[in-house]
C-alpha cells in the first residue's frame, strides 16, 4: 500500500536561508549569497525537471521587518510567484536561525514580535494565495540555535550556559507562533524541523557513563516535547498544533557523550554503537505518532551518492515497517557557502557552486544519478 503523501512531492529540496549573525559578528544571508532571491523561478524549474516540486524557504525575518512591527514582503511575494508560475509548493522557515537585529530570544519583546510576524506573514500569504495551503516552520532547530547562541557563544545572544533559557524562550514564542497562524489560516499547517541525533558512551563505559549518554540523547527531545504538551504544559503546548514532524539528520548526527568525536557511518568495520537511520526515525515516530519528515539531510563532496544511496535504503525500510514517513528534503539542494568562513564552499548540493561563481549551477552528475535511483527505489512505497 503506498505512503499518502500531503505534500507535491515526496521528494523535496531545500535552498539554505540562514540569516544569522555568524561567529564573528556577522550578518548572513545565504538566499543573496547563492543567487537564489533572484533565480527562484529558474531554480524552481531546474527541480521540476527532476520531478522535485515541493520545497522548504525561508522568509528571512532579519530582513522582512524593516523596523519593529514593520514589514516588507516583497521578496517573498516574488518567491511565491515564482512557486505560483513553476507550480512548486513552499513550506516556509518564518526564522532560520536569524533575529532582527535589535533582538534576541530572552528580549522582554520577543515573542510579541515573533507573533506579530506570524500574523503578518500569515495574513499575507492568505491575502496573496488564499487556494494555497500554507505551510510553515516557525523557528527552525530550536535544539540547535539554543546550543550555538547559548553554550557556544557562536550566535545571538553570543552566550554560555543558558542554552535551557533560549530554548525555553523560542518554544514560548513558537507556540503562540502557531496559534496566531492558525487563527488566521485554520487549514495551515505546521512542521517542526529538529535534529535527529544519537549520542553514545564510550566503548567499556560504566553504567554511570552510560546512564549520562542516555540522559543526553533524551535532551534532543524537550522542544518537540514542550511544542506538544509532555513537559512546560504552562507554555500551552499540544499534540494537535503540530501536523508534522521534521527530523533532521547528517553523517555527523552521532557522537559520544562528553567527547568532541563523531561516529564513522561508512565504516569498513562498523562502530556498533553506530544507529539506522530507520531505527531512530522509528524512536521518534513512536514518541509523538504524529507523521514524520525526513526535513534534511545530505553530505558534502564526493560521497554525496553514497549517503542519498544509504538514506534511500533506511527510508524505504522505515516505509516497510509502516510508519508514515511523508517526504525527503535535499538540504541543501544548492550548494552554499560556509556561515562563518564565506570563501569556503560545502559543495553539499545537487548544484554546485564556488567563491569565484557563487550564482552557478552546475549539475553533480554522480548525486543526480543517485537521486534519479532513489526516486525510483522509494516510489514503490510512496506516493
Amino acid at each position: 500500500m503506498k505512503n499518502t503523501c500531503p505534500f507535491r512531492s515526496f521528494w523535496m529540496g531545500g535552498f539554505e536561508c540562514s540569516d544569522q549573525l555568524n561567529h564573528f559578528g556577522n550578518r548572513v544571508d545565504l538566499l543573496s549569497e547563492t543567487g537564489h532571491i533572484e533565480a527562484a523561478r529558474a531554480d524552481y524549474r531546474l527541480l521540476a525537471d527532476l520531478g522535485i516540486y515541493t520545497v522548504r524557504e525561508g522568509i528571512r525575518w532579519s530582513f522582512v521587518e524593516e523596523r519593529p512591527y514593520h514589514y516588507n514582503f516583497d521578496t517573498v511575494k516574488t518567491m511565491m510567484e515564482a512557486a505560483a508560475v513553476t507550480g512548486i509548493q513552499q513550506i516556509w522557515d518564518i526564522c532560520h536561525f536569524g533575529f532582527p537585529v535589535d533582538l534576541s530570544p530572552l528580549h522582554p519583546h520577543f515573542s510579541e514580535r515573533f507573533v506579530s510576524i506570524c500574523t503578518a506573514f500569515a495574513t499575507f500569504q492568505k491575502k496573496n494565495y488564499p487556494n494555497e495551503r500554507l505551510i510553515v516552520t516557525p523557528v527552525n532547530e530550536v535544539g540547535f540555535i539554543s546550543w550555538l547562541g547559548g553554550e557556544q557563544a557562536s550566535t545571538t545572544p553570543y552566550a554560555k550556559g543558558i542554552g535551557w533559557d533560549i530554548k525555553y524562550a523560542l518554544v514560548k514564542a513558537y507556540i503562540q507562533g502557531i496559534k496566531a497562524i492558525k487563527t488566521i489560516n485554520p487549514e495551515a499547517w505546521i512542521m517542526t524541523t529538529e535534529p535527529l541525533v544519537n549520542i553514545v558512551p564510550a566503548l567499556n563505559a560504566s553504567l554511570y557513563m552510560i546512564m549520562d549518554a542516555e540522559e543526553k540523547h533524551e535532551i534532543q527531545y524537550q522542544t518537540t516535547d514542550m511544542l506538544t504538551g509532555k513537559i512546560c504544559p504552562e507554555l500551552g503546548g499540544a499534540a494537535e498544533l503540530v501536523d508534522f514532524i521534521g527530523l533532521n539528520f547528517y553523517y555527523n548526527n552521532q557522537w559520544l557523550a562528553n567527547e568532541p568525536s563523531f561516529l564513522p557511518w561508512a565504516n569498513v568495520d562498523p562502530d556498533p554503537r553506530w544507529r539506522s537511520l530507520s531505527s531512530l526515525l522509528e524512536e521518534a515516530y513512536l514518541r509523538y505518532e504524529i507523521p514524520i519528515v525526513l526535513s534534511e539531510t545530505s553530505h558534502a563532496g564526493e560521497h554525496r551518492p553514497n549517503w542519498l544511496e544509504m538514506i534511500t535504503k533506511e527510508c524505504f525500510k522505515t516505509l516497510q515497517m509502516g510508519i508514515p514517513l511523508k517526504g525527503i528534503c535535499l538540504y541543501p539542494i544548492i550548494d552554499r557557502p560556509d556561515w562563518d568562513h564565506g570563501h569556503f564552499w560545502h559543495h553539499s548540493g545537487l548544484w554546485d557552486a564556488d567563491a569565484n561563481n557563487p550564482h552557478a549551477r552546475n549539475l553533480y552528475i554522480p548525486y543526480a544519478q543517485q537521486l534519479a535511483k532513489s526516486m525510483d527505489i522509494i516510489k514503490t512505497l510512496s506516493c
